[in-house]
C-alpha cells in the first residue's frame, strides 16, 4: 500500500455532528466540546451554521459561540452558509472561514435549499465576490457526490461540470461528501482518481457518512488515489435533515485509531480524544456510534479471568 506519513482530519460534531440531535446543546456545552477537541490537538474544526434557526435550532448559537471560543488563533474554524445572507451574518461575527454547500443532485439541493444546483452556482459567485472583498476564506462541500437518495446514481461527467466550475472561482477546497453512505470503496478510489488527474492543482477533501458500514474503508480507498484531508465526527454523530435514510459521519475516534495503528500520523491525542467522546455521551444522554469507545483501542490488554 502507499500511504501518506500524515493525514488532516476535520472535525464536524459541532455542525453536521449535532444537526439532528433531539437535545439542543447550550453555548456552554457547545464551548466546553470545542475545549476538549482542543486538549486533543483537534485543531480543524467547522463550529456551526448560519442557517435560519427555525430550519436547524441546534446551529442558532453559532455566533455567540464563535466569539467565546478560546485560542482562536490556534484553530481553524470553518461555518457553513447556505447563501450570501449566512455568511455576511457569519462575518459580523467575525468569522473568516466559510463552507458554500451545495448538492450535486438538482433534486436533493431542491430539497435541501429549495433552488437548483444552477442557482446554487449562481448565488457561489456572489458569495466568493463578498468573501474576497472581506477577507474570508471559501471553502466548497458538494453533497451527494457519490449518489441520491431520490435520483439514485449521480454521474461522474455532472459532478465534474461542477468543479469545473467551483475551481474557476479559485475556491481554498473543495469537498465530495457522500450524503447519505451510499459510496463504496471502488467508487471512491475511481472517482476521487480521475478528479485528481483532471484538476491537479486543485485541494480536495472527502465527507463520509456511516450509513451502510462502509466508512472507514471508503476513507482507505480516498487515500489509496491521494487524499489525506477527511471529515469525521466525534461519536459519529451527524446527518443531513433533508435526505430520508441519513445516519452518522464516520466516527473522529474510529478514524483516528485506525489511523495511526497504520502508521499515519494525525496529529490528534486519541486518548483524549476518547475522553471528548465520553463526554459527548454524557451530554447527549445517549449512546454512540463508536466502536473505540465501547471496545477501547486495540492495543488494549486484559487480564486472564481467574476461576472463583
Amino acid at each position: 500500500m502507499s500511504l501518506p506519513q500524515k493525514v488532516t482530519i476535520n472535525e464536524v460534531i459541532l455542525r453536521d455532528g449535532i444537526q439532528l440531535e433531539d437535545k439542543i446543546l447550550s453555548v456552554n456545552e457547545k464551548q466546553e466540546l470545542v475545549n476538549l477537541l482542543y486538549e486533543a490537538n483537534t485543531t480543524n474544526l467547522e463550529f456551526g451554521s448560519f442557517v435560519h434557526p427555525k430550519a436547524v435550532p441546534q446551529m442558532a448559537n453559532s455566533g455567540e459561540l464563535f466569539e467565546l471560543i478560546k485560542h482562536r488563533e490556534a484553530l481553524n474554524l470553518v461555518a457553513l452558509v447556505p447563501n450570501l445572507k449566512g455568511t455576511e451574518n457569519a462575518a459580523k461575527h467575525g468569522v473568516k472561514r466559510v463552507n458554500f454547500v451545495f448538492s450535486a443532485s438538482n433534486t436533493h439541493n431542491l430539497q435541501n435549499v429549495r433552488q437548483t444546483t444552477e442557482k446554487s452556482l449562481e448565488r457561489l459567485k456572489a458569495i466568493k465576490e463578498f468573501c474576497d472583498n472581506s477577507d474570508i476564506k471559501l471553502e466548497v462541500s458538494i453533497a451527494t457526490s457519490f449518489g441520491c437518495p431520490f435520483e439514485g446514481e449521480v454521474p461522474v461527467k455532472r459532478v465534474k461540470e461542477i468543479v469545473k466550475q467551483v475551481i474557476e472561482l479559485r475556491a481554498n477546497l473543495i469537498t465530495f461528501a457522500d450524503t447519505t453512505g451510499m459510496a463504496n470503496p471502488k467508487q471512491v478510489y475511481e472517482f476521487v482518481k480521475m478528479m485528481r488527474e483532471s484538476f491537479p492543482e486543485q485541494a480536495f477533501n472527502l465527507h463520509f457518512h456511516n450509513t451502510r458500514g462502509m466508512g472507514l474503508s471508503n476513507i482507505l480507498a480516498g487515500i489509496e488515489a491521494g487524499i489525506t484531508s477527511f471529515d469525521a465526527s466525534l461519536g459519529g454523530l451527524g446527518g443531513c435533515p433533508f435526505a430520508p435514510g441519513a445516519t452518522g459521519n464516520v466516527c473522529t475516534e474510529d478514524v483516528v485509531h485506525m489511523l495511526h495503528n497504520m502508521g499515519i500520523d494525525t496529529g490528534v491525542d486519541l486518548d483524549k480524544l476518547i475522553a471528548a467522546s465520553r463526554r459527548l455521551k454524557e451530554l447527549m444522554g445517549h449512546e454512540l456510534s463508536s466502536y473505540v469507545l465501547k471496545a477501547g483501542k486495540s492495543n488494549r490488554q486484559y487480564k486472564i479471568p481467574t476461576e472463583a
